[in-house]
């Protein structure tokens, strides 16, 4: 989980500015602990820096150890949790610590795919900072070698009623939707959540996927001396300087004005970096690759540096700059977009400068790997920082935080949640809340057809895209359950791994691995360091558990407002591969006469519920408790059903429980179901409960006695709850038409947005 290839984040404070102003008059200001302080270096930190050192160091090598000590490029809080992630497996090819992660998918090709955060810079500037992160994201696969096939992205956001909540959807759904369109890489699916823990701190955590030949990877270690670095992609400007760092800080009251300093990313010219990259490697010119992005050329130079055991001198000067009287500083750190450094075959400088320059990009020699184990900077004929790169990289703190046990919800009894009056009115309640409403104003603004791999309509358990003239196709989901993580954090990232786990079985795909995305607030906060140690815990156990290995990701703290943390928020993204695009099973299959059979085992688990929530205005108990054994032998169960033909239609339950699932199939299908709910658990638990390892399949009626006996002899719960058909949702207690629910359902994103009927 390489920092390097990080979120591009906000500039520095005041503070900061002031120093940079004066470093474009090349009078450095006086190094001291206390402009340490400033640019996020603890008083320890720093005087750990002049031990290791020997010395004070000047202004520009502070600025690089700034931002490589910083917490979102050194993890120095997370990395010792971090290893209790299961990494390898049959099908890893490059784990955590390269720009992304690689699977193997078979017949000679691999998925390279990771998931990162771009929370603080969309915050301040919706539209650009969530841009940029597409871009980033993008920069992190093809950087592998790998042609992007599809973006997701799991975005949270505040109370609808929230006076900023409206300006921020509309900002960062149309950065997303502005880049990905434009780069032309389609934007497949994900997840929007509201709460007012995002008041203050949303997150916008981007995943991008794409697919190379398993001989043509490429990584980041820059290995040997003598071999030309080569700067490639846009110009160097003076926005995003002392990212890295921001994105390691709080948010205080005011830090919306922070507004000019985003990066602004251009889609058109990361289409021609995409295109002059990939061009280059097929001409085995490159030896090592990195994108410039945390923390920009400091921490691509350094990790490809340090990674290959080599030492690096850069000369300034030769730096492509769109600015006048640049430093050392400001170049090193600048996060400006669309960039990359490579170190060449030694004697392809002019293929590159031949091939970047027919896609109309820069690509200049910037210096030289060596052996000595060290950073060298020349700026106007002067060394203006030489620097060992052991502290910026391996030796950069590792701390280990106190933390407290993270309080745990308790159980909650559903015999006190008391039944609705009408069911069916709350199941409708349910159905167009911000949480389960249609997502239809978001996804009409990707463009989710482009290169015309994307199979099915959004919406779904998991979006399909086909290996390009194949049968073959990757599955792809982005998942957490906030809520659930907050009542139990271990519980929690249990559950996100087993719902990943359940989206790529119900779509029939084979669950190959997952990247994270882990988002928390301040880490120096023992409350909040223990919800970071258990949520890793529970990831990583069901990630054992399930046969589904971490390969890539991000840790994104210090996401909280004034000392207000956002709801622990682990997201991940998971990948499964489709073996036939003809054997897989859609939401919205359901055919008039299905069966409707229940997967697994349900006892009307209310605790954490949406239910809860939306119904009674209720947030507690403990979340429904996760058995692993049943998720893979369910989830198998369900996959091998998918695959061999046996059903029309599948879906995950999740959220809102039974009710919800169901009424998402009909929505999708086009018709209603009639319920037949078993006898013995009260209707609204029945309907409403969140128990997990759970499925509902759409089945012929005449295949139904033999899924039944297969699930006899798998030791798999199955039950039939209803059947397919007509223009109403009935079961016992209620009815609800189909025509209204889609209203109520469609209707409340577009009404709240402004751009529909109230």
């Amino acid at each position: 989980m390489t920092g390097a290839a990080g979120a591009l984040e906000v500039t520095g404070d005041a503070a900061k500015g002031r120093a940079m102003s004066d470093t474009r008059t090349h009078a450095e200001p006086a190094v001291t602990p206390a402009l340490a302080a400033e640019f996020g270096l603890k008083a320890d930190e720093f005087d750990r820096i002049v031990g290791r050192l020997g010395r004070v160091p000047n202004f520009t090598e502070l600025g690089l150890f700034s931002v490589m000590w910083s917490e979102h490029c050194s993890y120095k809080s997370s990395r010792m949790h971090l290893r209790k992630f299961p990494t390898t497996g049959p099908r890893v090819v490059h784990g955590p610590g390269e720009n992304a992660g690689v699977v193997d998918i078979g017949e000679g090709l691999v998925a390279v795919f990771k998931m990162e955060s771009h929370n603080h810079p969309s915050f301040i500037e919706p539209y650009q900072g969530a841009a940029t992160g597409v871009g980033g994201i993008l920069r992190d696969v093809f950087t592998m070698g790998a042609r992007p096939i599809a973006l997701m992205n799991a975005l949270r956001f505040g109370a609808p009623s929230h006076p900023r909540t409206r300006q921020l959807v509309a900002g960062v759904v149309a950065g997303i939707g502005g880049y990905g369109n434009c780069v032309g890489v389609p934007t497949v699916g994900g997840e929007t959540n509201f709460h007012p823990g995002y008041n203050g701190n949303i997150l916008v955590n981007a995943m991008a996927v794409g697919v190379a030949r398993a001989d043509g990877i490429f990584t980041s270690a820059a290995r040997g001396a003598g071999n030309p670095v080569v700067y490639v992609g846009a110009k160097t400007g003076r926005d995003g300087i002392h990212g890295a760092t921001m994105a390691s800080a709080e948010f205080e009251d005011g830090d919306e004005d922070k507004r000019p300093t985003v990066q602004v990313g251009d889609p058109f010219l990361e289409k021609l970096l995409i295109e002059a990259c990939l061009e280059l490697m097929a001409t085995d010119s490159i030896l090592a690759i990195q994108d410039m992005g945390a923390a920009g050329l400091t921490s691509s130079s350094v990790e490809m540096a340090s990674k290959g055991g080599s030492g690096i001198e850069l000369e300034m000067d030769h730096v492509p700059q769109r600015e006048q009287g640049m430093s050392a500083y400001e170049m090193m750190l600048s996060e400006s977009q669309e960039r990359m450094l490579m170190v060449l075959r030694p004697g392809r400088e002019d293929d590159a400068r031949r091939i970047f320059e027919k896609w109309g990009l820069d690509a200049a020699v910037i210096g030289r790997t060596t052996d000595t184990g060290r950073i060298v900077l020349r700026h106007c004929g002067e060394v203006v920082c030489d620097l060992p790169l052991g502290p910026l990289a391996d030796e950069a703190p590792l701390y280990d935080r106190p933390w407290t046990e993270p309080p745990v919800q308790p159980p909650f009894d559903p015999v006190v949640v008391p039944p609705p009056a009408d069911a069916g009115l709350a199941l409708l309640t349910l159905m167009s809340s911000p949480d389960l409403a249609s997502r239809r104003w978001i996804w009409e603004q990707y463009d989710r057809s482009v290169m015309g791999d994307t199979v099915g309509e959004p919406g779904g358990d998991a979006a399909i895209v086909r290996l390009h003239a194949s049968r073959r196709a990757l599955a792809m989901t982005t998942d957490v359950t906030p809520r659930y993580v907050a009542a139990d954090p271990r519980e929690g990232g249990r559950q996100a791994i087993a719902e990943a786990w359940r989206n790529l079985n119900a779509v029939g795909a084979e669950p190959l691995a997952v990247t994270d995305n882990l988002n928390f607030g301040n880490p120096e906060r023992p409350e909040i360091m223990g919800q970071i140690v258990r949520a890793i815990e529970g990831l990583a156990e069901a990630c054992r558990a399930l046969d589904m290995p971490v390969v890539s990701g991000n840790v994104s703290l210090y996401n909280e407002t004034s000392g207000t943390a956002i709801p622990p928020t682990p997201a991940v993204g998971a990948i499964g591969l489709i073996e036939d695009i003809a054997r897989t099973a859609a939401i919205g299959g359901m055919r008039p006469g299905d069966a409707l059979v229940l997967v697994g085992e349900t006892t009307g688990w209310m605790g954490s519920s949406l239910y809860l929530r939306e119904i009674l205005g209720r947030e507690e108990g403990a979340p429904p408790p996760v058995d692993l054994e049943a998720e893979r032998r369910n989830g198998v169960f369900v996959r091998q059903a998918v695959r061999a033909g046996r059903v029309n239609a599948s879906h995950d339950v999740s959220d809102g429980g039974l009710g919800t699932c169901i009424a998402e199939m009909c929505l999708a299908s086009g018709f209603g179901a009639s319920l037949q709910l078993p006898p013995d658990i009260p209707v609204h638990l029945m309907l409403f409960g969140e128990d997990q390892a759970r499925y509902v399949l759409a089945v012929p009626a005449e295949r139904v006695d033999a899924l039944v006996a297969d699930a006899r002899n798998a030791g798999v719960a199955l039950i039939v709850v209803g059947s397919a058909g007509g223009a109403d949702i009935e079961f016992d207690g209620g009815r609800l038409s189909l025509a209204r629910l889609r209203d109520a359902h469609e209707g409340w994103m577009p009404a709240w947005m402004g751009t529909g009927s109230a």
